[in-house]
Formats: structure tokens, sequence, C-alpha cells
């Protein structure tokens, strides 16, 4: 006895900004020709997709949906595919990904720096996108937390041993992203630690709560930075803080 209708590729999850163009796979085998047909779920609502009859399913990414595909066959044997989530990133400025993106991880959130009192939780928050999905892992002083393999890192009662340098790796087939590390302090009493020395200039400096942040990489005639992407984030998210309209563009 064998199996009437047998999936040999799934889909992947994939992590992408908006508009961004791809295409869900799916392959099977049978002992008759086959049937493809997609369904799309938006939060509790789960429907069919209108012509979406092929192998191939393409997407140009508008929001977050999960995706599964049906396969028939002419005896009316079916089975579902995996059901593989397409995160779609609102957000992100203009530039990203770079233009010859291959599906690496690219960081889009990085931590912040937390100032917790013992016994109470700690969540550290990253996001990265990738082709497909990354997956994530944090560590702390450079080691491993086994049980941290999530965007979001959750010590729902802390301890002071959990104070530390954090940071998580996005990493996918296509490679590896390190978000900034951040440090987090258990226990301690004090003021949260300086914003630095270009941080104050721009806050003494600034007449208005405009702040334009432009971050270049690809130059024709330059190698590219460091990691002009993660500065622009990081800056960002610090002076969004100070109550600054902030406006990112990249590249």
């Amino acid at each position: 006895f064998s199996i009437a209708i047998a999936i040999t590729e799934q889909p992947v999850s994939v992590s992408v900004p908006v508009g961004y163009s791809f295409t869900l796979r799916c392959r099977a085998q049978g002992h008759t020709s086959l049937q493809y047909q997609w369904f799309c779920q938006y939060q509790s609502d789960c429907h069919l997709i209108p012509g979406a009859t092929n192998q191939d399913l393409p997407i140009i990414a508008e929001q977050t949906q999960l995706y599964t595909c049906r396969v028939n066959d002419l005896h009316r044997n079916a089975v579902f595919s995996d059901w593989v989530k397409v995160e779609v990133h609102q957000c992100v400025a203009r530039g990203l990904p770079p233009r010859l993106w291959q599906g690496e991880p690219v960081i889009v959130l990085n931590p912040s720096e937390q100032r917790v009192q013992v016994g109470q939780p700690l969540q550290l928050q990253c996001a990265a996108m990738g082709v497909p999905a990354p997956s994530y892992q944090w560590y702390r002083n450079g080691n491993l937390l086994e049980q941290q393999k999530r965007k979001k890192l959750l010590i729902p009662h802390t301890k002071v041993s959990d104070s530390g340098t954090y940071l998580c790796c996005a990493s996918n087939s296509h490679g590896e992203h390190w978000t900034n590390a951040v440090d987090v302090h258990v226990g301690e009493q004090g003021q949260p630690a300086s914003l630095g020395c270009l941080f104050h200039l721009v806050l003494v400096l600034a007449t208005g709560k405009i702040a334009l942040l432009v971050g270049n990489n690809r130059y024709q005639h330059h190698p590219n930075l460091v990691a002009p992407v993660r500065d622009v984030f990081e800056l960002r998210r610090l002076l969004e803080h100070l109550d600054f309209q902030v406006v990112s563009l990249l590249d």
C-alpha cells in the first residue's frame, strides 16, 4: 500500500517588507493527475483564494497572513500542505531590503536596554526579514540561552543573575545577522544610562521635534559601510523616545 498523494516540497514561511513580490511553492506526487488550490487565513477568517490553482502562488506582500495548499487527485483524495506564515513589515524604511537582496536576514528591530527589579518580568524583542523566515537564538554574555528561540525573549520572574549583555542571532539558509548588544540590569537602582554625546547634542541643539536620518550604504565608488541600517534604526528609536518625528531614508 502506498500513499495516494505525497507532498514532496512544502511551502516555506517568509518575513518581508510590504510591497515585496515573491512566490510560495508546493509540489506533490500521486497516482493520478493532481489539482492544487491555495487558501489563506487572516486572523480567524480562512478562505479559498480565487484562481490560485497552480503549484506556485505569486504574492505581493500586503499584510501578515497564513497560507496552505490543498492537493486533490481524481479519486477525491486530498492532502493539505503545512500552514506557513507570510510576515509583512509595514514600517520598514524606504530602501530596504537592498536591491540585490537574496533573502539573507536583515535586522529591522533591535532590542533595547532594560532595567527591572528582582521578580519582575523581562522582555526583549527583535525582528528580522528573511526568505525563508529567519530563526532566532538569544545569548547572554556570549552564552547561548537554550530556551530562548523566539523574536521575543521573556523571563517571567527575573533574578540578579539575569543581568548581563544580551543579543540575538537571526539566521536562515542564506546566512545570519546579529542584533545590537544591549545591557540588562536586574535589581539595581539608579538613573538610566546616558544616551551618549551624539544624542545629547541633538537634543540640545534641536529647535524643533523633527529629525531626518539618512543612511547610505551602497556607494558606487566606495566600499559598503559597516552598519548604516542598524545605526539608522537605533537612532530612530532613541529619537522617537525623545518625542521626535523621524523620517528615515536608506540608500
